[in-house]
């Protein structure tokens, strides 16, 4: 707690507040206006919207948000196809409290739970595990949300559903892989960034290198960091320090916690069970390899398999630009809908709803701001 608390130390922060302003202005002097950065994390989202940091930066860079937050990423198509599984009289629907009030084309599953459907939050995968022994009359479903983070905590809870011949357990997954989809992002000509703040928890997962392309091949910089106020700040100082001296690299600014290799049984558990597939997500459209699917001897438990899941039909909701957000293209002051027609009690979109959403945390945080 006391090596913890350093990394809160308001002095420390202050003097590397200064030094990353006064190195700002001989980058923008460089690229001839201010740079910008994207955060590719929901936590860091929150966390630089939450500490003010945003605020302060502000007229030294810009800092974006981008496809880090799994519940505001999970296609409309999935969203609705989660719907129909609450209206199955014999299924339970289990998931993780963010998936509630994500507008479907006609409901929620919260609203869907209003109406009678058996809807349950749970806490951990191992939750629905132990709900699905406990019911034996029941099909019990987990909603898999989620990236390389929640991933392999699921794939445990499948383990010991496998073990104990649970036939009314089943996994619905709509779960992410980070790096192909900042490839898909990087390719985009349009995108106007000049380098990444990388998600320390995937990266604890990961490791490092499968995010060696960013440098490797479209030359800029990215920093792995935690989601202290001294991490983000250190994480932009480098990357600062990287666009002065043109040598883009992928460094790890979290080695307290991110290992080089990451976590070798982690990605071996989800291996196992998983295997990548093509992924449809919000704002990007089908994502080459970017998903992960229940592998063929474990068909049993894939839920979309199980109940015969119809291709949905739904349209997304009109003036909704969680998309555009979701690729850097806007902030949320830019959507029309923010804190007007959108708000938390009454969301147009998922970056409202989930606590890790961008349009959320700057409603929380920062929607007072000029």
């Amino acid at each position: 707690m006391k090596r913890l608390n350093r990394w809160r130390e308001a002095d420390i922060n202050r003097k590397l507040l200064a030094r990353v302003i006064v190195l700002s202005r001989a980058v923008a002097e460089r690229l001839g206006r201010v740079p910008v950065f994207m955060e590719v994390c929901g936590t860091h989202t929150v966390a630089i919207s939450r500490t003010g940091l945003r605020n302060l930066l502000s007229g030294h860079m810009e800092l974006r948000s981008g496809p880090g937050c799994p519940v505001c990423v999970t296609d409309a198509g999935d969203i609705e196809q989660m719907i129909m599984l609450a209206r199955v009289p014999e299924v339970t629907v289990t998931t993780f409290g963010d998936m509630m009030r994500v507008p479907g084309h006609a409901a929620s599953l919260e609203e869907e739970r209003a109406r009678g459907a058996q809807v349950q939050v749970v806490y951990s995968p191992a939750d629905a595990v132990e709900l699905a022994e406990a019911q034996p009359d029941r099909q019990v479903v987990f909603l898999g949300v989620g990236f390389e983070t929640t991933a392999p905590t699921v794939a445990v809870a499948l383990s010991r559903a496998v073990e104990k011949k649970l036939p009314n357990f089943s996994i619905y997954s709509a779960h992410k892989i980070v790096p192909p989809v900042m490839r898909v992002l990087l390719q985009d000509p349009d995108l106007a960034v000049d380098g990444f703040i990388l998600p320390g928890h995937v990266c604890a997962v990961t490791g490092r290198a499968p995010f060696d392309f960013i440098a490797g091949e479209f030359g800029l910089p990215a920093v792995i960091t935690g989601f202290e106020p001294l991490d983000i700040l250190s994480s932009v100082y480098r990357l600062l320090e990287q666009i002065l001296s043109g040598e883009p690299l992928v460094t790890n600014g979290y080695t307290r916690v991110v290992r080089e290799t990451g976590n070798r049984e982690a990605r071996a558990v989800m291996n196992r069970y998983f295997k990548p597939v093509d992924a449809s997500w919000r704002g990007f459209g089908t994502v080459p390899g970017s998903g992960l699917q229940l592998r063929d001897r474990f068909r049993d438990y894939d839920a979309a398999c199980r109940f015969h899941l119809p291709a949905p039909v739904y349209t997304v909701r009109a003036g909704c630009r969680c998309g555009d957000l979701l690729r850097g293209k806007i902030t949320p002051r830019q959507c029309p809908l923010f804190a007007a027609a959108c708000t938390p009690a009454r969301p147009v979109g998922p970056c409202m709803v989930s606590s890790e959403g961008a349009c959320a945390a700057y409603y929380q945080y920062e929607r007072n701001n000029s």
